[in-house]
């Protein structure tokens, strides 16, 4: 037999070779790439209900502000609050940190790019003043709302108590990533089982991303869990990391585990989508993958109301060793209100984002948010791209 013959037989047995998978991938996808199916029933948005659900406690918007401090200030959880939302203050954060948060929020307003982090990391290594989380709590609570906090869980044993003293009413413990199993060489590490006993005010947990980590996480008695791992446009994670499960994909896992966990239980554990919506639309399709409400960042950092001067930076961005977010600057679009409710001239979405809400449920025949998670998702790359050449083109 000739080399050539034999050359050509050993090449053959290698095409033929099957190799065995290392691991499995599946496709995941984020806002962009789906879209709702409407219903065949139609309503009027004004007969929808939009509300959110945390043990005792219903906002009629399911609208929360995320921890960050040029968003959640003391002044903008009450004006959030008062018109139905959520705010969640950082007791990590400028506000316990530093007496004078307002020109802390300042300087950092002001520094350059190149400067912005290295001031963060230097401002938020001041210590945490124990009197400052009983006077912020305070003048959130003399302005008649519900008070929120977050605290990551390496200091909530030691603040917990403090904070609930003062007149917290949800407590949100919060990390990039966060399991009912950790494994630390400590043995004073969180048990969160035990927190949800002691703390006697209901505790929210995030973030995650996956129906196991959720399932537990409902196991332990949380009262709700939040959804996502790196998808705003201040975290740096998934760059950093590259940790990250996009937020459709995410938020219908999750809602799988709340679901198995009802039906095993009885017991309705609300999720939270936390990050990776710039619109209406992106709600509406966080709603309809299964969330109960969802939690915004940069979209409120625009608001007039909110401290951060037209800027905003992650709860990571400060980190000592590991930075995972960075400083962006957003500007100062529109009033809070106007943000929530209009009217608008914006036709991006960006604003009136209830009213973009109750429109889609109102397409889709969804009475409330929970038969607006029953909707049916396409998958559909094109939706946002479909015939708008002239919009992409940015011919108006």
């Amino acid at each position: 037999m000739s080399s050539d013959i034999v050359l050509q037989l050993l090449v053959r047995g290698c095409d033929s070779v099957e190799i065995p998978e290392f691991k499995k991938l599946r496709r995941a996808y984020g806002f962009d790439e789906v879209a709702i199916v409407p219903g065949s029933v139609t309503i009027n948005p004004d007969q929808t209900n939009v509300s959110l659900q945390i043990d005792e406690f219903e906002f009629p918007i399911p609208f929360m502000a995320s921890s960050l401090d040029a968003v959640a200030s003391p002044e903008f959880a009450i004006s959030l609050g008062k018109m139905g939302g959520l705010a969640v203050l950082n007791l990590e954060g400028i506000y316990t940190r530093h007496e004078d948060a307002e020109s802390i929020i300042k300087e950092i307003a002001q520094a350059s790019q190149e400067q912005a982090t290295p001031l963060l990391q230097k401002i938020y290594s001041t210590p945490i003043k124990e009197n400052l989380i009983g006077k912020r709590i305070e003048k959130i609570k003399k302005g008649g709302v519900c008070c929120a906090i977050s605290l990551t869980p390496a200091n909530t044993k030691r603040l917990a108590p403090i904070a609930v003293e003062a007149g917290a009413d949800i407590l949100f413990i919060q990390s990039t990533v966060t399991t009912a199993r950790h494994i630390s060489k400590s043995e004073t590490g969180l048990n969160i089982a035990d927190i949800c006993s002691n703390v006697k005010i209901p505790v929210v947990v995030g973030n995650t991303v996956t129906y196991q980590a959720t399932l537990e996480l409902m196991e332990t008695g949380v009262h709700g869990v939040l959804v996502g791992v790196g998808p705003g446009a201040i975290c740096t994670t998934r760059e950093v990391e590259g940790i990250g499960v996009p937020q459709v994909t995410a938020t219908l896992d999750c809602a799988a585990a709340r679901q198995e966990y009802y039906k095993r239980t009885g017991r309705y554990v609300p999720i939270i989508t936390d990050g990776g919506m710039r619109t209406g639309g992106d709600i509406c399709k966080a709603i309809a993958s299964g969330a109960d409400g969802v939690m915004l960042g940069t979209t409120f950092a625009q608001a007039e109301e909110a401290p951060g001067m037209g800027y905003n930076w992650g709860m990571a961005s400060f980190h000592p060793a590991l930075p995972r977010g960075t400083r962006i600057h957003v500007g100062s679009k529109a009033p809070l209100k106007q943000i929530l409710f209009g009217p608008t001239s914006m036709t991006d979405g960006t604003q009136n984002l209830e009213g973009a809400l109750k429109a889609a449920m109102g397409m889709c025949g969804a009475m409330d948010i929970a038969e607006m998670q029953k909707t049916d998702l396409v998958i559909a790359p094109a939706i946002k791209t479909e015939g708008k050449y002239f919009q992409l083109a940015g011919r108006w």
